[in-house]
């Protein structure tokens, strides 16, 4: 028996493959099955099934079409209703694969169709749990993504999983190994270790939520401090339980290349948001007017989701010249389908071309230090939990995720400066700030990391805002 865990940083997401004698399953497949095939190639071995934990919100998952394109069928727990053909399975059936079986543990909380998954080896011995967002290392599923479609209440959901972690989950040995389907940075839990993978036993001890006296203590504690889902996460459920196209064709009309001439007519034309996914200290040097940029080497593809949130809106695409495909599959994995094309020869070529450029001003730490005085106006785009351990005093706290409500609240004719963490994040705001007309400001390259490091800006503790910006 083989089990491996095909761990996806971006997005803070395991999939797995379990092999037995010549057949194989994957549990909770990502959108792109390429690595999957080549793994059941290598291996010489038959998919049997693919499991689903659940229908996922933060990703569009590979099932269909990895079961199209290896007639395997795809199992979902009790309660699920896709509008596909799938094995709706029965809580406590068992599912044989070479000389191992994979039991269906009924754990509704998350959603209602969540379903745990419990190996047994070809011993007998229950050996593993894959619980999908049922339960995390040091914290489980948040229960408020399935309100709209079960008409409960998220204190409802959240006793709903305290039954099913306290029946189904706690009674196993110490012994199992614990594999979740997210870990630390995945927006579908607030308090995950960052290791992926554990032991039951450990988890009973230092989970928070699993040490709760009672349902009403527990129900109290996952809900604390639980902020609201990315906005994308509905469309995401919907294709997942409606289905979509395939990745190929997906990738075959977004791979078209389209020269400076033409790009600008097209996005015209078609109403599409060109974004532009090279590194900050490239983009601020120039790019496509209106252009947005989140860089792909970051928390790429949740961003997308969080900030342009339509899955169906037209995107055409500015690149690192040989990193057009990867831009395109990691945008599926979040169900963003509709890339129309791509700036071909990137943005040296629209720049050759003698096409209008735009750029955003930006400054290093140390010259923000010289610049800085008690007046200056400093936004602060980092999360909430960031700003609160440390800031410069007298900042003002704009999370990006939060950024469509309050650009308009900008007055632009006050100059400010603008800084996140490290300058992934700053530069994210800055050219969605820069499209809405608003210019005048200066972002700090490097962000708090590097404004901390000149040791001349004073910095606060947490403090209550009285003044708005």
């Amino acid at each position: 028996m083989k089990i491996e865990q095909i761990y996806t940083g971006c997005l803070a997401q395991g999939a797995y493959y379990i092999v037995s004698e010549n057949e194989a399953v994957i549990i909770d497949p990502l959108r792109e099955v390429k690595p999957y095939l080549d793994r059941l190639e290598k291996d010489n071995v038959t998919l049997k099934y693919i499991f689903e934990t659940h229908f996922h919100a933060d990703f569009v998952s590979g099932h269909l079409d990895l079961s199209k394109k290896t007639g395997a069928p795809i199992v979902y727990g009790p309660t699920a209703a896709p509008e596909f053909e799938a094995i709706i399975a029965e809580d406590n059936q068992i599912f044989e694969i070479g000389k191992v079986k994979i039991k269906v543990m009924h754990t509704p909380g998350h959603t209602m169709e969540s379903s745990t998954y419990l190996l047994i080896d070809e011993n007998g011995i229950e050996t593993a749990i894959f619980t999908g967002d049922t339960l995390f290392l040091g914290d489980v599923g948040r229960p408020d993504l399935a309100q709209k479609a079960t008409n409960l209440t998220q204190e409802d959901l959240a006793g709903i999983l305290y039954d099913s972690l306290q029946n189904k989950i706690m009674p196993l040995d110490d012994s199992i190994t614990v594999y979740p389907a997210h870990g630390a940075g995945s927006a579908c839990g607030k308090n995950m270790q960052k290791e992926t993978v554990d032991i039951l036993g450990n988890q009973k001890k230092t989970n928070y939520a699993l040490n709760q006296p009672d349902k009403a203590s527990f129900i109290r504690e996952v809900l604390d401090g639980l902020t609201a889902p990315p906005k994308y996460f509905g469309m995401n459920v919907a294709l997942n339980k409606g289905g979509y196209e395939s990745l190929d064709v997906v990738m075959n009309k977004g791979l078209q290349p389209v020269a400076p001439e033409d790009f600008e007519a097209l996005a015209e034309e078609t109403g599409a948001l060109i974004l532009d996914t090279r590194g900050a200290a490239d983009f601020h040097k120039g790019f496509v007017p209106n252009s947005i940029n989140i860089g792909l080497k970051g928390d790429f593809a949740p961003w997308v989701g969080t900030l342009i949130v339509d899955v169906k809106h037209p995107l055409l695409l500015v690149t690192d010249e040989g990193t057009e495909e990867e831009v395109i599959t990691r945008l599926s994995r979040v169900g963003f389908d509709n890339v129309i094309g791509y700036l071909k020869g990137s943005f040296e070529a629209w720049k050759n071309a003698g096409m209008e450029t735009d750029e955003i001003k930006r400054i290093t730490p140390a010259e923000f230090a010289e610049q800085f005085t008690k007046e200056a106006t400093v936004v602060d785009v980092r999360k909430l939990t960031e700003y609160s351990a440390e800031h410069i005093d007298n900042a003002y706290n704009k999370p990006l995720d939060t950024i469509s409500d309050w650009a308009r609240t900008i007055d632009d004719s006050e100059h400010f400066f603008l800084h996140c963490a490290g300058g992934y994040r700053s530069m994210i705001a800055a050219s969605i700030l820069n499209s809405h007309g608003i210019r005048n400001f200066t972002e700090i390259e490097g962000g708090f990391n590097g404004i901390k490091k000149t040791e001349k800006l004073p910095t606060t503790d947490f403090v209550c805002q009285s003044k708005t910006l």
